[in-house]
């Protein structure tokens, strides 16, 4: 009984190591931010990475875009409108569109531009 335990944690523990093999082997790659103002207060962004880990880094991405975009435009604040995700081989894209104010705007998918984008740099994500 004891050996099958064993077996089965060196088992998954090869699995994770296999798999982290694998995303060392194809780092994420940031392909370039892409900015359109819509008008005074929403902006859209298109950003593009090679190998992303599923939608998340994506939408991290232009999160993070969008958060030095409202600082460079003087504001503190950016609330998340809509994102659609594409992936064509091992290009992954992002279409975000994100409001941006001085003042917290209402909505439940706020972010404070200066934290982000301080996180963002903390993380290795690219800004405008």
């Amino acid at each position: 009984m004891r050996r099958m335990a064993v077996a089965a944690i060196l088992a998954l523990s090869g699995c994770v190591s296999a798999d982290a093999r694998s995303q060392a082997a194809y780092p994420p790659g940031y392909l370039g931010i892409e900015t359109r103002r819509l008008d005074d207060e929403m902006v859209n962004f298109r950003v593009a990475m090679r190998h992303a880990e599923r939608g998340r880094q994506l939408e991290d991405y232009a999160a993070c875009a969008a958060a030095q975009y409202a600082l460079i435009r003087g504001h503190m604040f950016a609330r998340h409108v809509r994102t659609t995700l594409d992936q064509s081989g091992a290009i992954g894209r992002a279409d975000a569109v994100y409001l941006i104010s001085a003042t917290l705007p209402r909505g439940v998918a706020t972010i404070d531009a200066e934290t982000t984008v301080r996180d963002c740099g903390a993380r290795g994500i690219p800004t405008v």
